[in-house]
């Protein structure tokens, strides 16, 4: 069955990715000796993991864009800095 997201097993996964660094080795005593279905809510929760982190990014890409500008706006920015000097 699928964890759920407060379960206590899926805290413990998540808080293993709070470790660092994050490799494979910090999971692999889990992913080969815990039986398939663990290894599917091992795998789920890191892909949850991954995506709120990419969500994350996305919204300080976006709000970056929105006061700064796309690289044209900000190059052309710098280039008119650098000639008013």
């Amino acid at each position: 069955p699928l964890w759920d997201k407060n379960s206590k097993e899926a805290q413990y996964v998540r808080n293993l990715g709070r470790q660092t660094p994050q490799t494979y080795a910090l999971y692999r005593e889990f992913v080969e000796t815990r039986p398939a279905a663990v290894v599917a809510n091992i795998a789920i929760c890191l892909i949850h993991q991954a995506n709120f982190l990419i969500d994350r990014q996305l919204r300080t890409l976006e709000r970056e864009f929105l006061e700064q500008g796309g690289l044209r706006e900000r190059m052309t920015r710098m280039c008119l800095q650098a000639r008013n000097r």
